[in-house]
């Protein structure tokens, strides 16, 4: 299995808001090791240049450009997320950003904990190639 721990959890499980928590932190640990292997650069352009990527607008547009390739299972995933009900909205993103950036974290959570690590790769190198541009 493809993950940093080996504890027994079936993503089936989870709430899609305990599937976004991880999510998050995967699709961020993407875009950092992403950034990082393009070269040497000072830590608060790092920093800009992550914040491009894992913002609720960013992540809205990766769940768009990602949409077509999507298994039905995964679509789900997306979905549930994008349902979940969530006890508030940061005040700089609509509700509608803020729930799709949710199902997206909810699609990588899953993905994550289910050890499809090779799939979060090729979602991955979608989104950020596509949206590098």
């Amino acid at each position: 299995m493809d993950r940093f721990l080996s504890a027994d959890v079936d993503p089936n499980l989870l709430s899609p808001l305990d599937l976004a928590f991880i999510g998050d932190c995967v699709y961020e640990l993407f875009v950092r090791e992403a950034l990082v292997c393009e070269g040497n650069r000072p830590t608060g352009q790092l920093h800009q240049e992550k914040v491009r990527y894992v913002n609720a607008n960013a992540q809205q547009a990766a769940a768009e450009v990602i949409a077509s390739e999507l298994t039905e299972k995964e679509a789900e995933i997306y979905r549930r997320g994008r349902n979940a009900h969530t006890n508030h909205t940061p005040k700089n993103m609509t509700v509608a950003s803020y729930h799709a950036a949710t199902g997206f974290e909810a699609l990588f959570g899953y993905l994550y904990l289910n050890g499809e690590l090779s799939r979060l790769r090729e979602l991955f190198a979608i989104i950020y190639h596509g949206q590098s541009n």
